[in-house]
C-alpha cells in the first residue's frame, strides 16, 4: 500500500493514457484519513495534511500519474429572479445549514429532504443537475 500525505501537483501534465484516475465522492475530499484501490489494483492509504483538489496528482509510479477526481452529484439549482429573491433564497436556505455553492445567477444546494420541503413550500423554480459540487467551506463564528 502507498501512503499518501499530500498532493504532488494540482493537475497532471501527462496525457490521459498515462493517468490512472481514482474517482471519489465529494465527501471523501473532506476526510483526512481514508483508503482506496486504484483501477489498476494499487492500494492507496490517505493520511492527509490538507484537503485534496479535484484533478490533483497523489502518486507518480512507473511513468503514470495517479489522479483523484471528484464524482458529479445531483444538486438543487435555484436561479435568482432578482437581488431581493437571491437574498431570500440564501437566507432561508442558510437556515437549513446545508452545503451550498453560490453562483452569480443561482444557488446550488445539497440534495436533501429538508431542501425539497423548502422548495415545495416556497414554490421556487429549480432544476436538479448532476455536476461537480464545490460548496463553500464552513467558517467558525469569531467572537
Amino acid at each position: 500500500m502507498h501512503l499518501i500525505q499530500r498532493l504532488l501537483a494540482e493537475s497532471s501534465a501527462l496525457p490521459p493514457d498515462r493517468q490512472v484516475v481514482l474517482e471519489v465522492e465529494r465527501r471523501t475530499f473532506l476526510k483526512r484519513r481514508w483508503r482506496a484501490t486504484a483501477p489498476d489494483g494499487i492500494e492507496l492509504g490517505f493520511d492527509l495534511d490538507s484537503r485534496l483538489l479535484d484533478g490533483c496528482v497523489v502518486l507518480h509510479r512507473d511513468g503514470f500519474d495517479y489522479v483523484v477526481r471528484q464524482l458529479p452529484e445531483i444538486v438543487y439549482r435555484i436561479p435568482f429572479e432578482n437581488p431581493a429573491h437571491a437574498a431570500l433564497v440564501a437566507w432561508k436556505t442558510g437556515n437549513l445549514h446545508l452545503p451550498a455553492q453560490i453562483l452569480e445567477d443561482a444557488l446550488l444546494v445539497l440534495h436533501d429532504d429538508a431542501m425539497t420541503q423548502l422548495l415545495k413550500r416556497e414554490g421556487w423554480s429549480f432544476s436538479e443537475p448532476e455536476l461537480l459540487f464545490t460548496p463553500m467551506k464552513v467558517m467558525a463564528h469569531q467572537p
